[in-house]
């Protein structure tokens, strides 16, 4: 039976370690144009001098019921050494080192992921009212659990092209990470680059959202 292995110790949730995992993530994937990206809210990363801000989100793949079965695969945890074990229980998260075992810390921040076409609308419309006040530039980096395809990715892309269309106030992009590739999606010119990832690279973010 197929069932995650939910490594558990006291350190209290909070969103801040995706949030700095996605800063990492673009820095290391799309450049200096990131650098300075600060955490703070509303939106979640924020580079006022630049006049960037960017919405940092998760969400469930389409079809999904429970967030739990967004773990892909989870036939076993042979594979997991004992230091990713002692790091997954100190910490409280295992995203993008381990896909059969969630930290839970982790568990808490999936469980409240909702389906991606739902958080898609949720954002455009937050962001056309004015939630996250006035930026240049407007991005929106989304969290997957699933491994994407490309196709899927240019669907979601349009469709939320689609539904801002006619908003003054709108995301000029969309990161979609998945632990194997960053979907980097130009909502502008209609323009999606998949940029595949590496288990290195995974273990450098993880390390880097850490501290």
């Amino acid at each position: 039976m197929n069932e995650t292995r939910i490594i558990s110790q006291l350190p209290k949730f909070d969103t801040t370690f995706f949030e700095r995992y996605a800063k990492t993530v673009l820095v290391d994937l799309l450049g200096d144009k990131y650098a300075n990206l600060v955490n703070r809210d509303r939106p979640d990363l924020q580079d006022c001098d630049a006049g960037i801000g960017i919405e940092v989100t998760r969400a469930m793949v389409t079809g999904r019921d429970d967030a739990i079965s967004l773990i892909a695969d989870m036939s076993g945890n042979d594979d997991i050494s004992e230091s990713d074990i002692e790091r997954i229980r100190k910490f409280g998260y295992s995203y993008g080192i381990h896909r059969r075992i969630m930290g839970h810390i982790e568990k808490e921040f999936w469980s409240l992921a909702i389906p991606l076409k739902r958080i898609i609308e949720s954002k455009v419309s937050k962001v056309a009212n004015g939630f996250y006040g006035c930026f240049d530039e407007f991005g929106l980096f989304v969290f997957s659990k699933d491994e994407l395809s490309l196709e899927y990715a240019t669907q979601t892309m349009d469709y939320t092209i689609d539904i801002q269309k006619g908003n003054t106030t709108k995301y000029a992009n969309m990161f979609i990470f998945d632990t194997h590739s960053l979907f980097v999606c130009d909502l502008v010119n209609d323009i999606i680059t998949q940029i595949g990832v590496s288990t290195e690279q995974c273990e450098t973010y993880y390390t880097e959202a850490m501290q």
